[in-house]
């Protein structure tokens, strides 16, 4: 079957008034259901949002391709729709989407329908389609378009290879990889990924097989000769996937979209070995292909990411009342204001309060699943409340809460060890009796016991930090300032922001003053170089550049990862450069914030009044110069042709 029996004028939209991802996904719907393709528009929506709720299927490079099987759906079909200026629609590189095919299968789609809608997919990560689809001036056109890559792919079973099986070249050297592709609804991410993983491998003579696992079966099988031979495997599914197989060797689990966005530090990391040797447990039918639970990191980030919208609400909430002045809230002082007070009460007293029991709660469900989080809550609370210390009102904050989590995390896997063996009769009461029982008590009891010494610890370190002057504090911000651009939202950059967050729970504002301006400096830093350097930017690279002005100026470090990742040898030393600079300007200049995001948009919460205010600016200006001029002076100029 053909695209274009899928894809009719009738389902085409060339210019969208969508301003949002949900309005996006009801005017899509809804020129399906104009066109006689759905049974039900408000059952196929819904659909579509479950979809959406599994993992964003905003794929990056200014494509989305939201989709669904569903009983709501009549005919199979695909809608396009197009937005000029871009739509956010949480995509993976954090960029806007202008190009979104909304496919439509119906719950029993046959092999035909599903493999064409797949090959839509991976004519996709073709930027040379992309590109004549959007500047297609008539649906006649956009199917013109459509045709036309069918033709040069010479039908659907060449396409459908080309999705599915690795290139036959043998190359020189690289050894064998192995990968594995899974989405949900196994229609577009699982095509789109294996088609990106396989290009990429071409490119670079590395010797790759792909399996799919999609809605019309697993193609391309794996076997096990091959799994026998291969270096290492690549397990890019956000679905469960056949694991056992896999058992010894060196095996890479990640979501799905990372191989399309990610593609080459994937290939990297399985050319290395670098993944830990998988061991199946065999006590379980089947196994998600999404990352393991182990690991510091991942524990640690389940907590902070749960943790932050208590962080930003609250943190925002408490600055908010100083606005009505610095001692609004206390009932007893001449500057009181109730609706200051009660600001204050339900950013600091209740979301702010919430903050580490959550963190905790968090990392331990991340160890122990669902039966580690009550005594990782239970633990964090007694981490803030039981202190021992007279002066410390706080208990052991940010360092408790995270000694907590991890604590409960690892004791309830031990109940769970302990009472693996009890009689199947009892097994129904593991879950609501003995687990939490056993686990809150042995974390309760253990938490009482060591937190008062680390309270102690964790007020001598927040009295270090706040004794630091002059030079060491400028050190302290350079360095802090310069972790916030090394990855751009990854592992030291949110170490950074983290240790932001814990100084900002400890009432010291100068660290998190130094992390928002430091991390807001790379997106800025860009935006400026294509504005500054335009001969030095491809057009596309030029209106992402308009983007990442508001990127930046709303505190989301990520909106400078485009340009990372097209020159990352010019753009992250430059980026680290300029956020190390506004770090140390920061601090050199003594400058507090009590909100823990936001960007310019809380740049009115500055301790110090208009002073300090512009004194920040001044900082965050300067680094974003420093990275911009950087940036403009290590590129070449782009050719005529770019």
């Amino acid at each position: 079957m053909r695209i274009t029996q899928l894809l009719t004028e009738n389902t085409i939209i060339l210019d969208l008034k969508a301003g949002s991802k949900r309005e996006v996904l009801d005017e899509l719907a809804g020129q399906l259901d104009r066109a006689g393709k759905l049974n039900d528009k408000k059952q196929f929506t819904k659909d579509i949002l479950a979809r959406e709720e599994q993992s964003t299927t905003g794929i990056g490079d200014t494509i989305a391709i939201p989709h669904a099987k569903s009983e709501a759906v009549k005919t199979p079909a695909i809608a396009f729709g197009r937005s000029f200026d871009g739509i956010d629609f949480e995509s993976l590189d954090g960029q806007p989407a202008q190009l979104f095919f909304m496919i439509a299968a119906t719950a029993g789609a046959n092999d035909d329908h599903l493999e064409a809608l797949s090959r839509l997919a991976t004519f996709l990560m073709d930027e040379k389609f992309r590109v004549n689809i959007i500047e297609a001036e008539s649906k006649q056109q956009v199917l013109d378009i459509v045709s036309a890559k069918e033709a040069e792919v010479d039908g659907p079973e060449q396409a459908d290879d080309s999705a599915t099986v690795a290139g036959t070249a043998e190359p020189a050297a690289g050894g064998k990889i192995l990968a594995v592709t899974a989405c949900p609804t196994g229609i577009a991410h699982t095509y789109m990924a294996a088609e990106k993983l396989n290009g990429r491998a071409k490119e670079r003579g590395i010797n790759l097989k792909v399996e799919t696992n999609g809605s019309s079966g697993v193609k391309n099988r794996l076997t096990d000769a091959e799994i026998a031979e291969a270096d290492a495997i690549i397990v890019a599914a956000d679905t469960k996937v056949e694991m056992a197989r896999f058992d010894g060797k060196h095996v890479i689990q990640t979501q799905v979209g990372k191989a399309i966005y990610e593609a080459d530090q994937l290939l990297d990391r399985a050319l290395a070995k670098d993944a830990p040797v998988y061991k199946h447990d065999r006590t379980k039918d089947a196994d998600a292909g999404t990352e393991p639970k182990s690991g510091f990191y991942k524990h640690l980030m389940n907590g902070v990411s749960n943790m932050l919208p208590f962080v930003v609400g609250g943190g925002i909430l408490i600055a908010l009342s100083f606005f009505f002045g610095i001692n609004a809230a206390d009932p007893d002082s001449p500057e009181y204001n109730e609706f200051a007070a009660m600001l204050s009460t339900i950013g600091g007293g209740t979301a702010f309060f919430l903050m580490v029991p959550v963190l905790a709660g968090f990392i331990a469900m991340s160890i122990a699943d669902r039966p580690g989080f009550a005594p990782g809550m239970i633990g964090g609370l007694l981490a803030i409340t039981v202190t021992g210390v007279e002066e410390a009102s706080g208990g052991s904050g940010f360092l408790g809460g995270l000694i907590a989590g991890f604590l409960a995390g690892y004791v309830t896997l031990l109940v769970k060890k302990v009472f693996s063996g009890i009689p199947q009769s009892l097994e129904g009461l593991k879950p609501v009796l003995f687990y939490p029982v056993f686990s809150i008590l042995i974390t309760g009891v253990i938490m009482m016991l060591i937190n008062p010494p680390l309270t102690q610890v964790y007020t001598g370190i927040s009295a270090f930090l706040e004794s630091l002057g002059g030079t060491n504090l400028v050190l302290v911000g350079l360095l802090l300032g310069g972790m916030m651009a090394v990855d751009m939202g990854g592992p030291v950059n949110k170490a950074a922001y983290t240790f932001g967050i814990a100084m900002l729970d400890a009432q010291n504002f100068n660290f998190m003053a130094t992390v928002m301006a430091a991390g807001m400096v790379p997106p800025l830093g860009l935006a400026i170089a294509t504005t500054m350097f335009k001969k030095k930017f491809t057009k596309p690279e030029r209106e992402a550049g308009k983007t990442a002005y508001v990127l930046g100026a709303s505190f989301i470090t990520e909106g400078v990862i485009p340009f990372a990742a097209a020159d990352p040898a010019r753009v992250i030393p430059s980026a680290i450069a300029g956020a190390a600079t506004t770090g140390a300007l920061v601090m050199l200049f003594d400058i507090g914030l009590r909100a823990p995001h936001g960007g310019v948009f809380v740049i009115g919460l500055v301790d110090g009044g208009m002073a300090s205010i512009l004194m920040y600016l001044i900082a965050i200006l300067a680094g974003s110069f420093v990275t911009a001029i950087l940036v403009g002076l290590l590129k070449k100029n782009i050719t005529a042709a770019a």
